[in-house]
């Protein structure tokens, strides 16, 4: 028999359970001054909440088992990558500023724990009283076969090319450009596999709604779940992913000229986010590239437009000018000399 604990959908036990346990680590990095927990802590509490709304539950439908078995592999996975990655590099540049600031690193945490909180609910709402309560009819339709299916691809994408970009910064230095393996067909395939695993989770979640076994309230929220995947993909195509890497790592790459030529070529020839044959994404239309393909206007870096250098590697007109009546007024000074 499940058991209600306040609501008949977890919002609220899982909501608490996640503040509780975000508030828990940020004390200890706010304390301490350090990020090594900061992922962790993010990753670990999705697989909290999947056992715990599976305990309480009272109902251990194959469903269930498998779609909450997803949420724990794919976030133990990631957050022990991302543990691993910080104790070899020791700290993480996003919290440069706001560490040693307690309301600015506290919005991070409470931003984090609505994204984890948001990004379970397909599980969540799937382990809820108001949806085990209904029959729930045999697992192994197509949708569930489907959700396997692409979670195996996403999954498979995420880790290996998690592992080629790490193990490509430990052997090169700065100015080598990252185009072999999963990278040679995306820039940021890593991305794409999570954004997969999601919808995957959520496909297997909302089978029995989508079937007609669940119906009423619990089939509307199941269906409404879908805000989970939803606002990861934003967050990575709109606010922590593709926007904070690609223009400003273009700008840099130009700017201090790190074998700008060859990583322009990859950014031409390279899909941003969907795997594609890179011989032919290169020959693609603009038109395709900025639409079908989701490279839209604000990820793409236009010298002429974002930087002041005007070559790669060049000083930008202002510093022109300060070495030019640098350089003028040594020679008159020389001169009276």
């Amino acid at each position: 028999m499940a058991v209600h604990v306040l609501d008949d959908y977890y919002l609220a036990i899982t909501a608490i359970i996640t503040v509780a346990y975000q508030l828990f680590f940020f004390s200890i990095a706010y304390t301490c001054k350090f990020d090594k927990l900061t992922d962790l802590a993010g990753g670990t509490n999705f697989a909290l909440l999947a056992i715990l709304t599976l305990a309480f539950s009272g109902h251990h439908s194959a469903r269930q088992v498998v779609a909450s078995l997803f949420l724990i592999a794919w976030a133990l996975r990631l957050s022990g990558f991302l543990f691993y990655r910080i104790l070899r590099t020791g700290k993480d540049d996003r919290f440069d500023d706001k560490r040693d600031h307690f309301f600015p690193f506290l919005g991070f945490w409470v931003f984090q724990m609505f994204w984890v909180w948001t990004v379970s609910l397909p599980v969540t709402f799937l382990n809820s009283p108001n949806v085990t309560r209904y029959p729930q009819h045999s697992f192994g339709t197509g949708r569930d076969i489907a959700g396997i299916v692409l979670f195996v691809i996403g999954f498979v994408i995420e880790s290996v090319s998690d592992a080629q970009k790490y193990r490509f910064r430990m052997t090169h230095n700065g100015t080598d450009v990252c185009d072999k393996g999963f990278f040679a067909w995306s820039r940021h395939p890593n991305y794409f596999g999570e954004i997969i695993i999601q919808f995957s989770i959520y496909m297997v979640a909302v089978s029995s709604a989508a079937d007609g076994y669940v119906g009423g309230q619990a089939s509307k929220a199941l269906y409404a779940s879908i805000v989970g995947p939803f606002l990861l993909t934003f967050l990575l195509m709109f606010v922590s992913g593709l926007t904070l890497s690609e223009r400003p790592k273009a700008k840099t790459r130009y700017e201090k000229d790190q074998n700008w030529e060859g990583y322009k070529r990859w950014l031409d020839r390279t899909s941003i986010l969907i795997p594609f044959p890179p011989q032919l994404y290169e020959k693609m239309p603009t038109i395709l590239k900025r639409t079908v393909f989701l490279e839209f206007p604000l990820y793409v870096f236009d010298p002429a437009k974002h930087s002041d250098v005007s070559r790669p590697g060049g000083q930008s007109a202002e510093n022109q000018v300060r070495g030019t009546n640098g350089d003028s007024r040594g020679s008159v000074e020389e001169t009276l000399v």
